[in-house]
């Protein structure tokens, strides 16, 4: 099935649930009333969403990492808001134990939003504060909608608003997967290290431009490639320390307005134990709020790291080309036959592969350069 088939197919069964037959519950907001399926766990916010947003067919469920940061912002800001005496204990106490269920992986298919809208991720963050909002509900033994007792907009976003939560939450999502990258590399780089050892006094021709220049060992190469990595990824460690600098207690634009002055350093301490990652507050949460430097540092290291292993690929096919008429220093794993019509014929399908993944990230950190350079991100104050 094509990628435009694919949405088309996703975001008909997104409007089917939405229209289906069956109980309902009625939600009004400013600007009309809409039915909502009486069992979903959002509700009107992600009901415009779906009408004005059925663009990628991607709901932000694919990216569970976010979810898991938002749940993590939603119920730090439940903490604080308690701590400080702006938000009932008991409503905090629900809030808290809904995220901790996001947390623990339930509830992902309520989060349905696409992942390309407008509005600054306002969608992504009312899906969480609806979500969130009627499985307290629930856990209380109200029924979902019956928002008097725990309402999305005036408890579970209380001090917040999409422009701290969605970078914040973001942050969060980016140090999960950064670590998993790190253990990776790590592996690779070790790998390539132990590869270079066995390989100690194996004497080859090392080149330049592709022609004949002077004697190296193959230790030699497969230790820069292990060096290589192990540069990137004491890079990407750096790049979490500067990920944890947060702007919740900004709001809107930086300023604070709606949030008790309080609140800032009392929703960065409880964010700091839930997700044990150093938090620190930005010294200035108007700049913060608009800053996008440490996103575009992250980008340009993982497009750094990306064309660093395309490099290693292409070197480690030259190496093994052939068999008859190529270089043929190194034999490559045969992972799969190589051909439809010429048996015996053995490809270097993972080195293949690592370059497709290599030019998609380059691909997106051009994405990423547009995005940041024209303020479209989930802190634009526009």
């Amino acid at each position: 099935m094509s990628d435009q088939r694919a949405n088309r197919a996703f975001h008909r069964s997104i409007h089917t649930l939405a229209s289906a037959d069956g109980p309902v519950r009625i939600e009004t907001d400013s600007l009309g009333s809409k039915q909502i399926p009486a069992n979903a766990y959002w509700g009107l916010n992600v009901s415009r969403a779906l009408d004005n947003f059925a663009i990628s067919g991607r709901p932000i469920s694919e990216y569970p990492d976010l979810i898991f940061g938002y749940a993590c912002v939603k119920q730090a800001a439940a903490r604080a808001n308690a701590e400080i005496g702006v938000l009932e204990r008991d409503k905090a106490d629900l809030i808290d134990r809904a995220c901790e269920e996001i947390k623990d992986s339930k509830l992902q298919d309520q989060f349905i939003v696409d992942i390309l809208q407008g509005g600054a991720g306002t969608s992504t963050n009312m899906n969480a504060n609806e979500v969130i909002a009627n499985r307290g509900l629930e856990l209380a033994g109200f029924s979902k909608g019956n928002y008097e007792h725990l309402d999305p907009n005036d408890h579970v976003n209380r001090s917040q608003s999409t422009n701290d939560t969605y970078p914040t939450a973001l942050k969060i999502g980016l140090c999960l997967s950064i670590e998993r990258l790190l253990a990776e590399l790590e592996l690779l780089g070790r790998a390539f290290h132990d590869k270079g050892r066995e390989f100690a006094g194996i004497v080859k021709v090392g080149r330049t431009q592709l022609q004949d220049a002077v004697p190296m060992t193959l230790e030699q190469e497969f230790e820069g490639f292990a060096v290589t990595l192990a540069e990137d990824h004491a890079t990407l460690h750096g790049v979490i320390q500067r990920l944890g600098e947060i702007n919740l207690g900004a709001t809107a634009i930086g300023t604070g307005i709606a949030a008790d002055p309080r609140y800032a350093e009392a929703v960065r301490k409880h964010l700091a134990d839930i997700t044990g990652y150093k938090i620190v507050t930005a010294p200035n949460l108007i700049e913060a709020t608009t800053d996008v430097g440490v996103f575009m540092e992250l980008s340009a290291t993982l497009k750094r790291s990306a064309m660093k292993l395309s490099k290693i690929c292409n070197d480690l096919r030259l190496l093994g080309s052939g068999p008859q008429a190529g270089l043929n220093e190194i034999n490559l794993p045969a992972r799969q036959a190589g051909s439809s019509i010429m048996p015996g014929k053995v490809n270097p399908v993972i080195p293949e592969v690592v370059n497709e993944v290599a030019f998609v990230v380059a691909g997106r950190g051009c994405d990423d350069d547009h995005g940041c350079g024209s303020g479209a991100t989930p802190a634009q104050r526009i």
